[in-house]
């Protein structure tokens, strides 16, 4: 499109404008430095857009019955709630709960175990998983190829009707990366924006005391390897980086998760084995991250310490309609 103003000649790419509902420059100011490279995948709503429909589209599975969210859901701050371990196709039943996805563009490496250290390279992982989504790239990128609907995304996107690999990587890891979640209490507690009650205050004390030195705010996690104290579930035998690593070192090391929107994500630890928090807490009451250091916590101490844990809860992020199931998609799937 050609437009001219005051006699200047200006030419409008449709889909390549720097008109963000988003954009990587509303990051927020409160956060440490992310560790993604942004320069790698600029921001284009059009490339958002396309990655948000490839999010929630079953058809990416080998059999359309399951997309990303069918283990990420929304409603649940992107995790996955349904059973303690997640399920793929035919309802097979892979042996991890699904981690919640967002703040992403902070995490130096992604899955429990650590074992990709891309976001754009992650979404290969459960794409071609037998007890996943059981695809492969290629296949998926015959499908949207020859989806007229996909034909004009891809076009809006990335200017070709064509799309390949990396462009597909790139636009579904450009949705997740705008998965941000800074508007619970705490963030207004720490913008001086509110007080926290007598209850919350003591409760942040006891986790500045016991489980900072793993949950860094403001993210609430250093996103390393540790262990949680809890012996492996025998029908699992998930080692943790030892699976990946092959060093019996690293058996038992587990991906330090966010404490973030906890309300929201249950069941608890990489297997899931927790439903409650007060069970989570119990357990580090009784037996610490290394099952030999318990950290003696009362009751009471349980409990003020479950308050300040709540006030990381995003209702915002959780409600907000912008990175839900997308009307188009919707009519696309209704259509077909």
């Amino acid at each position: 499109m050609i437009r001219v103003v005051s006699g200047i000649v200006i030419i409008v790419l449709l889909g390549f404008t720097n008109a963000y509902h988003f954009g990587w420059d509303l990051l927020p100011s409160d956060f440490p430095k992310p560790i993604y490279d942004f320069s790698k995948n600029p921001y284009r709503p059009a490339i958002h857009s396309l990655g948000r429909n490839l999010f929630y589209d079953p058809r990416l599975s080998a059999d359309s019955s399951i997309s990303c969210a069918s283990c990420h859901s929304p409603y649940n701050a992107f995790a996955h709630t349904d059973h303690a371990v997640s399920h793929g196709i035919f309802d097979f039943i892979g042996f991890r709960n699904a981690p919640a996805l967002f703040n992403l563009a902070w995490h130096p490496n992604m899955m429990w175990d650590g074992a990709i250290h891309n976001i754009e390279l992650q979404a290969l992982a459960p794409l071609e998983a037998k007890n996943e989504m059981a695809s492969n790239l290629s296949t998926v990128l015959k499908h949207l190829n020859n989806n007229d609907w996909y034909k004009k995304q891809t076009l809006m996107a990335f200017g070709d009707t064509v799309l390949h690999g990396e462009q597909f990587l790139k636009a579904l890891a450009q949705f997740q990366l705008s998965l941000i979640s800074n508007q619970s209490r705490y963030d207004s507690m720490r913008r001086k924006q509110i007080q926290f009650n007598l209850q919350e205050k003591n409760g942040y004390a006891i986790f500045k005391q016991h489980c900072q030195q793993c949950h860094r705010e403001p993210l609430f996690s250093l996103f390393t390897m540790a262990r949680n104290g809890i012996p492996i579930n025998p029908e699992l035998h998930d080692i943790g980086s030892g699976r990946i690593t092959q060093r019996n070192t690293d058996s038992g090391l587990f991906k330090i998760p966010t404490l973030r929107n906890l309300s929201y994500t249950f069941p608890y630890m990489h297997d899931g084995r927790f439903k409650h928090l007060r069970d989570v807490l119990q357990h580090y009451a009784d037996h610490g991250p290394n099952s030999d250091q318990p950290m003696h916590l009362s009751n009471n101490e349980q409990t003020d310490l479950l308050a300040f844990l709540l006030t990381l809860n995003d209702k915002h992020f959780i409600f907000d309609t912008t990175h839900t199931f997308p009307k188009a998609l919707r009519k696309e799937l209704e259509g077909n």
